[in-house]
């Protein structure tokens, strides 16, 4: 086995062990705490991320470890100076989560030298799973949903396209002016989805999305599940994604739609 199948294989027990502890707190009443960021989390984020840390860990002692709920170093898993890093959200969509509906996720991400090689997007209530790898074609287990084939749309140009983004309250200032003017280009905006809409993405349904104040956890995993599908996801300057940016997100099911987003959002004609 390489390297590449066992990083798969230990992102993929990763996820299962996030959605066994995951699945038994979805719609029951939970007691949320707000972070330092007004966002909440819950027991079942925290449980989550720490059984995954612990497979991780297990699987691949020389990597490090970087989670939203515990943060670099917790545990003395995280190990800044190697070159592979896990990165991981045990629930994104918390909000989604805590209300009952399934547009959460689970996302798995692997670094190599801050570049994104592997992501898993996990939806434990629906079974609905995306595996992303560099060079390989993103695949996708339909779970009971039972629909969905991999594959972004060809969408020609912004004025047929559908474009989303997770919540209104992430734009503010310049950032609600830019993405205002790209939403002015597209033939229909939505709300909602969180990681669930870069799924829908990967399988055609969706044709942009432009987000901001994203973290590391937040995309890592979304770029190889997006890409491998045929699909771009860069900041809203077409430029890749690091983990020093600055929290812009622009993911497009066909590349061709990547400059015209970009200059929309910038005000170029």
């Amino acid at each position: 086995m390489t390297d590449a199948d066992r990083w798969l294989q230990a992102a993929l027990a990763a996820a299962d062990v996030a959605g066994r502890i995951v699945r038994p707190f979805f719609r029951v009443p939970l007691t949320t705490t707000d972070k330092s960021d007004a966002s909440p989390v819950t027991l079942a984020d925290r449980d989550a991320e720490q059984a995954m840390r612990a497979v991780l860990s297990e699987r691949c002692p020389g990597h490090g470890i970087l989670g939203e709920e515990f943060g670099g170093g917790e545990a003395g898993l995280d190990r800044p100076e190697a070159r592979h890093r896990w990165v991981l959200d045990p629930i994104d969509g918390t909000r989604a989560f805590i209300t009952g509906r399934p547009s959460f996720g689970i996302l798995v991400a692997l670094l190599e030298d801050g570049v994104p090689v592997l992501g898993v997007l996990d939806q434990p209530v629906t079974g609905e799973r995306w595996i992303g790898a560099g060079g390989r074609p993103t695949r996708f287990l339909p779970g009971s949903i039972g629909a969905g084939r991999v594959g972004t749309r060809a969408c020609l140009s912004l004025d047929a396209a559908e474009l989303s983004c997770t919540s209104p309250d992430m734009l503010q200032g310049t950032d609600l002016a830019r993405w205002t003017r790209l939403r002015g280009q597209v033939k229909r905006a939505s709300w909602g989805g969180d990681c669930y809409a870069y799924g829908l993405l990967a399988l055609g349904q969706i044709d942009i999305i432009a987000e901001c104040t994203m973290q590391p956890w937040d995309w890592a995993a979304l770029v190889p599940v997006v890409e491998g599908a045929g699909g771009r996801i860069t900041d809203w300057q077409g430029q890749p994604l690091r983990p020093d940016g600055d929290g812009s997100v622009l993911a497009v099911g066909n590349p061709a739609l990547l400059g015209p987003a970009v200059d929309a959002l910038a005000g170029r004609p």
